[in-house]
């Protein structure tokens, strides 16, 4: 149990140190968001869990799949934060990336990469 919430406050601490990094300077908070540093903590999780090194690199390899929808996101809410408000930017993000999602599933199926689980 201990080792849960372990697991938990230091991947918590990585949360708020994004979003403190960002209120002193939008770069620097940026710059921080845009680290796989959640990715980089569900390795080693699963590294010091013993999972096998499959496990390990299919997380890499679909990760990299998953961000793909996620860029357009972010070019597109500053350009709807300011005309439509926060909590519509929000949710229209959330269908984009949904959409986007749907449609790289769609192009990269042919290919053997099948992101559906």
């Amino acid at each position: 149990m201990s080792w849960i919430i372990t697991k938990y406050l230091l991947t918590a601490a990585v949360v708020v140190a994004v979003s403190e990094a960002a209120k002193r300077s939008d770069r620097l908070g940026g710059l921080i968001a845009a680290l796989p540093l959640v990715t980089v903590l569900a390795l080693v999780w699963l590294h010091v869990e013993k999972q096998p090194q499959e496990r390990l690199a299919n997380h890499a390899w679909y990760t990299f799949w998953y961000v793909l929808p996620t860029l357009p996101m972010f070019l597109l809410f500053p350009f709807l934060l300011g005309r439509i408000g926060f909590w519509p930017t929000l949710l229209a993000s959330a269908v984009i990336t949904l959409v986007c999602f749907g449609v790289l599933a769609a192009v990269l199926r042919p290919f053997g990469i099948d992101l559906l689980p």
